[in-house]
């Protein structure tokens, strides 16, 4: 441990949900370049935002995160044309569904970072786990753990590994 960083009564696990093509790259620049940031986030890759499903964030709180990040390339600037169009709709009635069953959404941030912005990388997990560290464990979704019945099927090998790595 270094000697600026602090010892904390609880650290918040967070899950991010990342693009490939940005905001992976962009903690990957973030770390080649020795930037310093808590190291709570468990990182998870996808394609493209637009690829991940809106179950993965419950399943992520259910699993135990305090915290969930969604990141990939700002507005205009998907490798995949409308990914991230499309997962800022899908994921703005999300929230509002959160909201409604009663998840503080605090809990839960959406950035774009590109693959050259390692210091907004760092800015964006700081943040957010300053934050969720400030409002304790989630413990909203831990008794669903117990009593799941997931019974959709997973259509590709990727989503399959993406899912069953979310802890």
């Amino acid at each position: 441990m270094h000697a600026e960083q602090k010892q904390h009564d609880f650290e918040p696990k967070i899950v991010a949900f990342v693009c490939t093509w940005c905001t992976y790259a962009g903690a990957d620049l973030a770390g080649t370049s020795r930037m310093q940031y808590p190291p709570n986030v468990r990182v998870l890759k996808f394609p493209c935002t637009g690829r991940i499903d809106p179950v993965f964030i419950l399943r992520a709180f259910q699993k135990g995160a305090d915290g969930v990040l969604v990141s990939g390339c700002h507005p205009g600037d998907c490798h995949y044309m409308a990914g991230n169009f499309h997962a800022r709709r899908r994921f703005a009635a999300f929230r509002a569904l959160l909201d409604f069953v009663g998840v503080d959404l605090n809990r839960l941030q959406f950035s774009w970072v590109s693959a050259a912005e390692g210091g907004k990388w760092v800015e964006v997990v700081t943040e957010l786990t300053e934050r969720v560290r400030a409002m304790g464990p989630m413990r909203e979704f831990k008794e669903l753990e117990q009593q799941e019945q997931w019974s959709a099927v997973l259509t590709s090998p990727e989503l399959k590994e993406a899912f069953e790595s979310i802890t």
